[in-house]
């Protein structure tokens, strides 16, 4: 269950941006590689809205992401650090792809990794 954290705009101090456990609801949030991480916002999230022009304009807005990952919703994050958007595409959802500065550890990699089994 990945989670981004906003850091460097006042307004955010307090934010994250997390998953709601919903059933009806499935993110595609995989690793790509240990530096690439593909990303979904929520489903109500285009580049019309505040949320998706707060990603689309990072970093020149002053925001920056963390990228925070677990397995399972009763395991505590793993804190990976500050990411780089590196590509944004598409509307409701919007498709990110973070490099996190420091790349994914092994074990966090297979658990997240788009070829998982």
């Amino acid at each position: 269950m990945p989670m981004l954290y906003p850091s460097g705009h006042s307004s955010a101090s307090s934010t994250a941006f997390t998953r709601r456990s919903i059933a009806s609801i499935a993110y595609h949030d995989y690793a790509i590689s240990p530096e690439l991480f593909h990303w979904q916002t929520q489903n109500n999230v285009g580049p019309d809205t505040p949320a998706g022009r707060r990603y689309m304009e990072s970093p020149q807005n002053g925001w920056r992401f963390f990228l925070f990952l677990r397995e399972r919703k009763d395991a505590a994050y793993c804190a990976l650090g500050p990411a780089s958007k590196v590509h944004i595409e598409g509307d409701r959802p919007m498709t990110l792809h973070w490099n996190p500065e420091v790349p994914l550890p092994t074990e966090l990699f297979r658990a997240f990794s788009v070829l998982r089994g």
